[in-house]
Order: C-alpha cells, then structure tokens, then sequence
C-alpha cells in the first residue's frame, strides 16, 4: 500500500469518529493509528442507538488493515530507539533482556539486530 492509499485510509477512518488536534512523532502516530483501528472496531461491534449496527463498511475495515504495516515499522523504530537509549545510559543486555520479557542477553541482542535489519532493508526498499 503507498504512502498516499495509507493516509487516505488514516483519514477514512477519521472520519469516522474525529480526534483531537495532535503532533508528527512516530509514538503519537502509532497511538493515532491503533486508535483509528480501536474505534473501527467498536463501530463495528457496536450498535447504534436505533438498534441498528453502524455503517462499517469493508472498505473501512481494509482501510485499518491498511495501517498495520506503518504501525509495525514505527514500532520498530521507537523500540530500536529505546534500545540504544538504554544502552547509552549504561544498561546491559541482560537487563534490557528483562524489560522485554526475554530469557537472555543473546535473545535481547539478536532482537535489535533483527530490527536493525528489518528497518535498514525498509529504508533501502528492499521490503
């Protein structure tokens, strides 16, 4: 999905129920979009107040669908950020293990790698 089909699913979904004025950061854009996919599925497990369920269309659910992959890389992003934070700041990698829920510094390690790759390879196109 292009940058431009996924702002047009972002703004669907808005549309939807309107939020609040925000900023650009890439946690405050995850937190839009899960948002915009959290009210989809309300609207669509909802009913309104004739008894009648909303008009959640499957255009409006693809458009969601349409938001993962962005959510996904930013995700990624941010945790590859708070990785290197913490190791600025002194922490190991078995300690950083533990704040993932992972069993050990290897698995912690190996972790960011594969972010590394995985974001390096979006940058270049390659995924």
């Amino acid at each position: 999905m292009s940058r431009d089909s996924r702002q047009q699913a972002r703004d669907r979904l808005s549309a939807l129920a309107p939020a609040p004025a925000d900023d650009t950061t890439a946690a405050r854009r995850v937190e839009q979009d899960a948002s915009l996919v959290g009210r989809l599925l309300a609207a669509a497990g909802g009913h309104s107040d004739h008894g009648q369920q909303p008009a959640v269309t499957p255009d409006d659910v693809g458009a969601a669908l349409g938001l993962f992959d962005d959510m996904r890389e930013e995700l990624d992003r941010l945790e590859t950020q708070v990785v290197i934070e913490a190791r600025r700041r002194g922490m190991d990698w078995r300690q950083i293990a533990a704040h993932q829920g992972l069993n050990s510094s290897q698995a912690a390690s190996q972790r960011y790698q594969r972010l590394m790759t995985r974001l390096e390879e979006i940058r270049q196109g390659v995924r």
